[in-house]
């Protein structure tokens, strides 16, 4: 595991393709800007053993709809 140390609005750089920034950091949290490309996905930890553990049992559940800020046509 690398362990890296950043300071609010600092960032990594994955790949050259995915940056995560530090958003805010609020006593024991941390909030992270992710940006990367629309066919990555990413997710929490525990939500991707979800989506791992119901893969493996065959109820894999239907992708969540993502947020993209663009609205949709009716």
């Amino acid at each position: 595991m690398l362990v890296l140390s950043r300071k609010k609005n600092e960032s990594i750089v994955i790949n050259e393709n995915i940056i995560i920034t530090v958003v805010e950091i609020r006593g024991d949290k941390v909030r992270l800007g992710i940006q990367a490309p629309r066919d990555v996905a990413i997710h929490r930890s525990e939500i991707y053993d979800q989506l791992k553990k119901a893969t493996t049992e065959g109820t894999a559940p239907a992708p969540a709809p993502t947020d993209t800020g663009v609205p949709t046509s009716p």
